[in-house]
């Protein structure tokens, strides 16, 4: 397959009656389908990531977990769901110690990594607090999709050929998601009967025919083949969680985020400390932004990679985190005309692979919704007969017993997907007799919009909303424009710089003690591939684009 060059311009989508935004066409026309039979945006969601599980298995799948953020038009609240599963009840870093596995980290595909999965309760549970219609009508076009097959689309075809290299072929029973062991070529038709049968058994018994009965004893049968041990209890034992969602102010916004166990408030950070320069006057790929934000990240970072895990097991300092005081005493460490690659966390005072969709529908509502395997295919190991591969979250665990995200029986781990909302204040005129005053009464919806892929997700959050927000780009040139990526797990942090930034912006940031390297062709899914949706707020026209690193599009009702 020759090599992409991503030169081909897109324009931004616009509508009055509903978007979906995804990363493969036919799952955008699932969240169409629905939305034109009257649905609305959680409904459109879940069947546009059920089409995903069919479409794009190289990145999510209902083996993983799920994430999503809704701004109900009628409440003018932002409510957070956490589809993310634990980790087995019987899993402890003493039992690694006994199998020989103690390391710095778990084997990235080894049975132990594979937490419940989360999707499948993440996505009834969305639709029984926002939806409208029921499963069987929402998984209907997946369904279609899986039973009767579909054309693969070349960035697809790609990413699956390696992962059939890296993980099918030596996964069990991971050859039921290949052709004769190898991935589908650009066009082919591929067919998964198996998945089709898992999502008819969701659409008519909903979560518990997922978490009970005969997949739930696939899944523990695999795992258990394969060494590992989750159990039966574990899956039935399941819930996914609302959360009051995280928030702080920027640009005379509000931006949303799920707490942890993700990573979500890393954006925030970042976005709290950049608030204090006036990055409206550098353009978008100057040297003088990309410092700022590089720097602003590796802040965010130090504090991240330490803080975020899981609430239930540790107390986590997020409104300190938060706070502008912390903001403005951290933010006195950015060197404005050298890198520093070695921040340290500071310490508040108190007062994966994966696809991401967005949805808004014509009344209003949004749905910001990510859902991944990890790593691709994740462990590689399909429970038999049902078409679908299970995810390998664990490995984000840390296993030194002293880290607030170390490895514990049912506990969630550290976790990259986050979906991203931005609201606008309602602003009304209070007159008084000496005076006319701003009161705010409410929120109305600016964005709903995320950027997927491992630990470039809060990365990719902050440069696309700075893009947005501070130098006024439409949403498909915010997604165009050349990203950056720092390396959150090597020593001295280098920062991947994506082919198409300018040549006088990389030798000034090399000038200042960055540590660079240019990635270009495929491997520019290293930065992420993102969604947005914008509202107006006084049309309320729609206007979103989707990602040039992935094979999909917007679409529009």
């Amino acid at each position: 397959m020759k090599t992409p060059t991503f030169t081909s311009r897109r324009s931004p989508v616009y509508s009055r009656r509903g978007i979906v935004a995804t990363s493969q066409p036919l799952a955008t026309a699932a969240g169409i389908e629905i939305l034109s039979k009257g649905g609305n945006a959680a409904d459109a969601a879940v069947a546009a990531a059920a089409a995903l599980n069919v479409t794009e298995p190289t990145s999510t799948g209902i083996g993983g977990d799920m994430f999503a953020l809704y701004f109900d038009s009628r409440t003018k609240g932002v409510t957070a769901l956490n589809g993310s599963g634990r980790a087995p009840s019987a899993l402890t870093i003493d039992r690694l110690k006994s199998e020989g596995l103690f390391a710095e980290s778990l084997p990235p595909f080894h049975a132990h990594t594979v937490t419940v999965p989360g999707a499948c309760a993440g996505w009834c549970d969305l639709i029984e607090k926002h939806g409208s219609r029921s499963m069987s009508e929402i998984l209907a076009p997946a369904i279609r999709l899986a039973d009767e097959g579909f054309p693969v689309a070349p960035l697809t075809s790609y990413f699956w050929s390696r992962g059939a290299d890296r993980q099918l072929k030596s996964a069990l029973n991971g050859s039921e998601l290949t052709i004769d062991g190898r991935a589908p070529k650009a066009g082919e038709i591929f067919r998964n009967p198996g998945l089709a049968k898992t999502l008819s058994v969701v659409a008519e018994k909903n979560a518990e025919g997922f978490y009970q009965g005969q997949i739930a004893e696939s899944i523990v049968g695999v795992i258990k083949e394969a060494g590992g041990c989750l159990s039966a209890d574990d899956l039935a034992s399941h819930v996914s969680t609302w959360e009051t969602p995280l928030s702080v102010g920027y640009r005379g916004l509000r931006v949303y985020e799920c707490p942890p166990n993700g990573q979500g408030i890393t954006a925030l950070i970042a976005l709290n400390l950049l608030e204090g320069f006036d990055l409206a006057k550098l353009d978008s790929l100057s040297p003088e932004k990309m410092h700022l934000m590089i720097e602003a990240m590796r802040l965010a970072f130090a504090d991240a990679k330490w803080y975020v895990s899981d609430p239930a097991f540790s107390k986590i300092p997020m409104d300190e985190l938060l706070s502008k005081e912390y903001a403005n005493e951290r933010r006195k460490l950015i060197n404005m005309q050298h890198a520093t690659l070695d921040f340290l966390r500071g310490t508040p005072v108190s007062s994966s692979n994966t696809v991401y969709l967005s949805v808004v529908d014509g009344f209003g509502n949004a749905c910001s919704f990510i859902n991944s395997n990890y790593m691709g295919f994740g462990t590689g190991m399909a429970p038999k007969g049902w078409g679908f591969t299970l995810q390998n979250r664990g490995h984000n665990f840390n296993l030194d017993e002293n880290h607030p995200n170390a490895l514990a029986p049912r506990k969630r781990p550290y976790h990259t997907i986050i979906p991203a909302m931005v609201t606008r204040p309602i602003v009304r005129a209070e007159r008084s007799a000496s005076a006319v005053e701003a009161q705010v009464i409410g929120e109305s919806l600016y964005a709903s919009y995320g950027v997927m892929g491992g630990f470039m997700q809060p990365q990719g959050h902050v440069q696309v909303l700075s893009a947005l927000a501070d130098n006024g780009h439409d949403p498909q040139s915010a997604l165009d424009l050349p990203r950056f990526c720092i390396d959150v797990d090597e020593a001295g942090g280098r920062v991947a710089i994506e082919e198409g930034t300018p040549k006088e912006t990389m030798d000034a940031l090399q000038k200042m003690g960055h540590p660079l390297y240019e990635v270009s062709g495929y491997e520019r899914a290293l930065f992420g591939r993102g969604q947005v949706i914008l509202r107006d707020d006084k049309s309320g026209v729609l206007c979103a684009g989707s990602d040039m690193r992935a094979d999909g599009c917007a679409g529009s009702v």
